[in-house]
């Protein structure tokens, strides 16, 4: 667990980093979210609530039998016009060699903590060390021991994160959760046209050769 003066400094780096990087590029207009002085909730039926909007939204907590909880519970709810496109598992330290992050649908995450499969989640994916800087959102989204399974991205709607390490000691993690917006109905047609020429093209060369 960070210790509050320090909490307090790095909040205030990551939100001018924010800034600029939202000046710079609106995919990383966003939110930064770190776990209270208290730990961010451990009882999946009343989480943590953070708002998002769209871009980066990151999540920085710390979990294991030395942090506050072994287990955290956030919720937050992707907005009309935006769609859940990413979890990028940041690239945090020290990392315990095996974690859990499970999703569900919805604002509480339902199932016991001694809960012995994944029904009743969307996805889950055991994370390790070698998942930093990596998009798991496709890994959590393949159907497994009971999960339901999802495509990507994921529609508007409440959503519920459950991020786990039960190993010996205290362990940091970063998660950013990436809101994207829809395509414009017109960028659909735009493409759709562009592909259909494409293979009315391939047909008429073909005709020609033959």
């Amino acid at each position: 667990m960070l210790r509050g003066d320090s909490k307090l400094g790095l909040m205030l780096i990551l939100r001018v980093v924010s800034v600029i990087a939202c000046v710079t590029s609106p995919l990383f207009c966003g939110s930064i979210n770190i776990e209270p002085a208290g730990g961010f909730s451990s009882n999946g039926l009343s989480p943590t609530v953070l708002a998002f909007s769209a871009g980066s939204n990151q999540i920085f907590g710390s979990n294991g039998t030395g942090a506050t909880s072994v287990r955290d519970y956030v919720t937050f709810i992707v907005p009309s016009g935006l769609f859940l496109s990413a979890i990028e598992m940041l690239d945090t330290s020290p990392l315990g060699s095996l974690g859990f992050i499970g999703l569900e649908a919805g604002n509480q995450l339902t199932l016991p903590t001694n809960t012995t499969t994944a029904v009743g989640l969307l996805g889950w994916r055991h994370y390790m060390p070698t998942d930093r800087n990596t998009d798991i959102l496709p890994l959590m989204a393949l159907p497994a021991n009971g999960s339901s399974g999802f495509t990507v991205p994921l529609a508007p709607g409440s959503y519920t994160l459950w991020i786990q390490d039960s190993s010996p000691g205290t362990f940091n993690y970063g998660f950013d959760v990436q809101l994207s917006a829809a395509p414009e109905p017109g960028t659909w047609w735009t493409a759709l046209a562009a592909l259909a020429g494409t293979a009315a093209l391939r047909l008429k060369r073909h005709s020609v050769k033959d």
